[in-house]
């Protein structure tokens, strides 16, 4: 049976849909990837598609959507990305929930183009890590 992956943060409009577009790129059909927001945008960041297009990855068929109770008790593993969002367990889950705390380069005064592809290659290393984890 194929792993599944749900990456959450809290628009679902950048990193977690970002997380979920290099985890799609990496793991072809091999993987279940799904992302969601705790308080979902109205729109996807056009940075973030444009970096992860960069790369070969594609945000095509996403947008924006709240955390489905359903899918959340029957993914493999749950990714919450960065520190404003939170996952609480729920009855009957069948997987994990792990935190990405991630570098977050405005901070340091870096924008633009050079931030999203700072954040992409970030969250590909954890995304390759985490792929091997679920095909072991």
């Amino acid at each position: 049976m194929k792993p599944s992956v749900l990456f959450v943060c809290v628009k679902n409009g950048g990193k977690s849909q970002m997380a979920a577009a290099l985890m799609r790129l990496r793991a072809g059909r091999d993987v279940h990837v799904h992302s969601a927001g705790t308080q979902p945008g109205g729109k996807l960041n056009e940075e973030s598609r444009a970096s992860v297009e960069r790369v070969g990855g594609s945000f095509d068929g996403e947008e924006p959507k709240p955390i489905d109770p359903k899918l959340l008790r029957s993914v493999n593993r749950v990714v919450v990305i960065g520190d404003e969002a939170t996952v609480e367990p729920v009855k009957g889950m069948k997987g994990t929930i792990e935190h990405w705390a991630v570098d977050e380069p405005s901070q340091r005064g870096i924008e633009g183009d050079q931030r999203m592809d700072l954040l992409r290659d970030e969250l590909d290393a954890r995304v390759a890590q985490l792929l091997a984890e679920l095909k072991a």
